[in-house]
């Protein structure tokens, strides 16, 4: 089992830009610290539910402020990026880390990011496998050329090349985003682990995991390669560690329904349709019952039930939620020092 900290860089009511972007920094470094395995980083555009913009780029920061722990984007938005560029960041960072980057991507919303950006609505509902594929070529082939529906240009040499240095031939993890049965048949046709999100249980994901399972076979993969891809597949919650259960759901529910309601309320999407937001109070109580929310014994057990029940063994956990530096500092600590003590292989 491997634990990592997952931090949107969420802007909490009354905060400005620079607080939540700072405070994902020092997550990073307190997380490496407390020794927990790594930290993910999203992105989004024009709402306070997180200011960073460019995960690969956060993620170049914190790989030089850090030695050890793995930095993963949770997601890099493909339609709103060209697949090329994203795979010369992508390999560029693996190549300085010494292979610690994890590309995650993902098809994200029908959001008004498609308009600014360029990316257009026809690259959200219908672009994404076309780009995937395109990045995965870049990322393993030492030419690439295009022909598709969205990108077309004449065979190029891919500088710098992610088989570069000869100990790390397989080159950067790719991970990708799945929240509907269309995304997992996608990632499984491929092979690439999957990314689920924070609000399925431990029995939606894994009926999650046999679906991937059941598509990697049929699309004729090799077992041996399937279970190596099954072992990196990563859960996403939210872990808020307290003295007890009832203090550790007060500190989140004083808090991130607030954030919900403001970061959550504040997308619009491309073409005007309309969208239906979960209630927030209701939703931060469905986490803190899914995820290690409460003691570190409490927090413990669940993550190991969820690995056995689900068979996934990474884990991208919310630490930010109270909003609060120091609070998220104590609680990365204590996530690392007293939780990750009580699971197996956990260091």
């Amino acid at each position: 089992m491997r634990v990592g900290a997952f931090v949107l860089a969420a802007q909490f009511p009354g905060q400005g830009h620079g607080e939540p972007l700072h405070r994902t920094v020092r997550t990073a470094e307190v997380a490496e610290e407390s020794g927990l395995d790594s930290v993910w980083l999203a992105e989004h555009h024009f709402v306070p539910y997180g200011v960073c913009p460019s995960a690969v780029t956060l993620a170049a920061m914190l790989l030089g402020r850090t030695r050890r722990i793995g930095v993963g984007t949770a997601v890099s938005v493909l339609p709103n990026a060209h697949p090329v560029a994203l795979g010369e960041q992508t390999a560029l960072l693996h190549l300085t880390s010494g292979g610690r980057f994890t590309l995650g991507v993902g098809r994200g919303g029908p959001w008004i990011d498609l308009e600014v950006l360029g990316g257009g609505l026809d690259a959200y509902e219908n672009g994404f496998p076309e780009s995937l594929d395109l990045l995965l070529r870049w990322l393993r082939e030492p030419r690439v050329g295009a022909d598709g529906e969205r990108h077309r240009f004449r065979e190029v040499d891919v500088v710098p090349r992610c088989d570069e240095p000869p100990d790390s031939p397989e080159g950067p993890g790719v991970v990708v985003a799945c929240t509907s049965p269309g995304s997992v048949r996608l990632a499984a046709r491929r092979c690439l682990p999957m990314l689920l999100g924070m609000h399925c249980d431990d029995e939606e994901k894994a009926e999650v995991v046999a679906l991937w399972r059941r598509e990697a076979h049929e699309a004729g993969h090799d077992p041996l390669r399937i279970e190596q891809a099954a072992a990196l597949h990563v859960s996403a919650g939210v872990a808020q560690v307290g003295d007890s259960t009832a203090e550790a759901v007060e500190s989140l529910t004083k808090t991130m329904p607030e954030w919900f309601r403001q970061g959550l309320g504040a997308h619009r999407t491309v073409d005007d349709r309309e969208r239906r937001m979960r209630d927030p109070l209701a939703y931060t109580e469905l986490l803190c019952k899914l995820h290690p929310v409460g003691t570190p014994r409490l927090c413990a057990d669940r993550l190991a039930a969820t690995h056995e029940r689900t068979g996934i063994g990474r884990f991208a956990l919310l630490v930010e939620g109270t909003g609060d530096l120091a609070a998220t500092e104590r609680n990365v600590q204590r996530l690392g020092e007293e939780v990750l003590a009580l699971l197996p292989r956990a260091r």
